[in-house]
C-alpha cells in the first residue's frame, strides 16, 4: 500500500501525545481504513461490521483447496514482521497464522537478547531496521503507547511502513477487542436485536486488563449496551475508562458481586489477575476466589449467554466448563486468526479481492 496521504509527517511528536484517542484515530485511518492499527478509537461501527462481514467471508473461502490456494495469492509479495519484545503464545501464533493464511512472509524477534539491543542499540532503532526490510512491523511490547511511537517515528521516513498494535503496555490491545467484537456479533446474533441492548459483565483484574479497556471502548457504538465491572476494589476498571462511558451516554454498574450477576447478564467475559504488573506482589494481598466461575455457575447462566476469555487462564474457568457449548474461549482463539487476516488485509487496501472473490463463490 502507498502511503499518499501521511498527515503524521507533519506533526511534533509532543503535539500528538497531547491529543485525545479520538483525535488520534484521525490520523491512523485512511480513509474507512485503518493505516496503522493502534487504538480502539480508531474503530467506528461501521468499519467493525465490514471486519465481522470480511471475517465471515473469508472463513468460508477457506474452506475450500480453490479458496485457501486464493488467498494465499493475496499478498505473497509482502514481507513481515512479528517483533513482540513481551511474552506471548496466543497473539503471536494468531498474527503468524495469519500471514500464512494470505502468503506472507512474516520473520520474527521475540528475544531482545537476540537483536542489537543487546548491544546498546535503542528498541527504535531496531524497529527502524525492521523497516528496511519488511512492510509491516506488527509489535507487542511492554510499555504503554511504544507503539504509537514507532507509527510516528516511521511515519517521518521517506519509507513509511503500517504499524499493527499487538498489546501495548496496560493500554491498549485493539485486535483483541476486535476479535472480541466479533465473537459477540455471532454468538448473540440470535438475540434479539444481536449485540446492541446486551448486557456484558466483565470479571477480574479490570484495572490493568487491556483487553478489558479495548474492549469496552467498542462497546459504546452500540446503542442500549449496559457493562457490568465486577472486581474486588482494588482491581477495579479505572475512572478514565468510566468517564468515556458518561461521554458516550452509556449505561454501566461497578459491583463486587459476582454471584448475582450471573444470571442477569448476556455475556460473562472472565480476566485473570494481571500479576506481571506488580511492583511488589501486591495481587497476592487480593483475596480472587469469589471470582471463579465453575461448573454450578452453568445452572444460572442463561441459556443464550456467553462466557468469554481472553486467555491465558489460572483459575478463572474451571476446566469442566469447556464443553459447555455457551463456553467460547476457544472460539474466540480461532476468530482472532481470521480477524487479524482481513484487518491486515484492509491496511494493505485488498479487502475488496475478498468481495469480488465471495460473490463469484455464492453466485
Amino acid at each position: 500500500m502507498i502511503l499518499k496521504d501521511n498527515p503524521l509527517k507533519n506533526m511534533a511528536w509532543p503535539r500528538f501525545t497531547e491529543l485525545p484517542g479520538q483525535e488520534k484515530a484521525r490520523f491512523l485511518n485512511r480513509g474507512n481504513k485503518p493505516y496503522h492499527a493502534l487504538m480502539s478509537q480508531q474503530f467506528d461501527r461501521a468499519l467493525l461490521d465490514r471486519i465481522g462481514d470480511l471475517a465471515t467471508k473469508t472463513r468460508k473461502i477457506a474452506k475450500t483447496r480453490g479458496g485457501m490456494n486464493f488467498l494465499q495469492g493475496l499478498l505473497s509479495e509482502k514481507r513481515v514482521m512479528l517483533y513482540f519484545a513481551q511474552p506471548s503464545t496466543r497473539t503471536f501464533l494468531s498474527f503468524y497464522a495469519a500471514c500464512q493464511i494470505l502468503g506472507i512472509k512474516p520473520a520474527e524477534v521475540r528475544d531482545a537478547s537476540t537483536s542489537s539491543e543487546i548491544k546498546g542499540e535503542s528498541q527504535e532503532d531496531s524497529v527502524r531496521t525492521f523497516s528496511s526490510y519488511f512492510d509491516m512491523i506488527i509489535m507487542r511490547h511492554p510499555v504503554g503507547g511504544f507503539a504509537e511511537r514507532i507509527a510516528w517515528l516511521l511515519s517521518q521516513t521517506d519509507r513509511p511502513v503500517p504499524v499493527v498494535n499487538a498489546g501495548s503496555g496496560k493500554d491498549q490491545h485493539p485486535t483483541q477487542a476486535l476479535l472480541d467484537i466479533y465473537t459477540l456479533q455471532r454468538s448473540l446474533e440470535k438475540r434479539r436485536g444481536g449485540l446492541e441492548g446486551a448486557r456484558i459483565a466483565f470479571v477480574g483484574d479490570l484495572a490493568r486488563g487491556r483487553t478489558v479497556r479495548s474492549l469496552s471502548m467498542l462497546l459504546r457504538h452500540y446503542p442500549g449496551v449496559h457493562q457490568v465491572f465486577v472486581a474486588p476494589p482494588a482491581l477495579q476498571i479505572g475512572e478514565d475508562i468510566l468517564k468515556k462511558l458518561d461521554e458516550a451516554g452509556m449505561t454501566y454498574e461497578v459491583t463486587p458481586d459476582f454471584e448475582r450477576i450471573i444470571p442477569e447478564v448476556d455475556a460473562i467475559y472472565m480476566t485473570r489477575i494481571q500479576d506481571e504488573w506488580d511492583k511488589a506482589g501486591e495481587s497476592g494481598t487480593v483475596d480472587t476466589s469469589g471470582y471463579h466461575f465453575t461448573a454450578a455457575h452453568l445452572e444460572a447462566l442463561q441459556p443464550h449467554a456467553i462466557l468469554m476469555h481472553p486467555l491465558p487462564r489460572r483459575q478463572e474457568i474451571a476446566p469442566e466448563v469447556d464443553g459447555d457449548p455457551r463456553a467460547k474461549y476457544w472460539r474466540q482463539v480461532r476468530n482472532g486468526m481470521w480477524v487479524r487476516a482481513v484487518l491486515i488485509l484492509m491496511i494493505f487496501d485488498r479487502d475488496g479481492e475478498i468481495d469480488r472473490y465471495y460473490e463469484d463463490l455464492m453466485s
